[in-house]
C-alpha cells in the first residue's frame, strides 16, 4: 500500500503544477461576474489561466457567463513569455 500512495502523490503533484490557458469569446456582463476584481476587455477574446484541478469548474463558469471556449492550451514557459 505504501508504494501505491507514493504513486498517487507523485501524480497529484504533477497535476498541481499544470496550468492551461482558455481562449474565451462572447463573455457578457451579468450578476455572477459583477463581483470580479478585473474589467472585461473590449477585444473579442479573453485569455484565462486555469489550474488543471479547476478546469471543469472554470468551463462551467464560462458557459454560465455566456462565453464560448475556442481554444485550450497548456501554459508553458514559451507561452508565458508571449502574454
Amino acid at each position: 500500500m505504501l508504494g501505491q500512495s507514493a504513486i498517487v502523490n507523485a501524480a497529484d503533484n504533477s497535476s498541481n503544477s499544470r496550468v492551461f490557458v482558455y481562449e474565451v469569446t462572447g463573455l457578457r456582463q451579468n450578476i455572477e461576474n459583477d463581483s470580479n476584481n478585473y474589467q472585461f476587455r473590449s477585444s473579442d477574446s479573453v485569455f484565462i489561466k486555469v489550474p488543471y484541478k479547476r478546469m471543469n469548474q472554470e468551463m462551467q463558469r464560462i458557459l454560465r457567463m455566456g462565453g464560448t471556449i475556442v481554444n485550450i492550451k497548456p501554459l508553458t514557459s514559451d507561452s508565458a513569455s508571449e502574454n
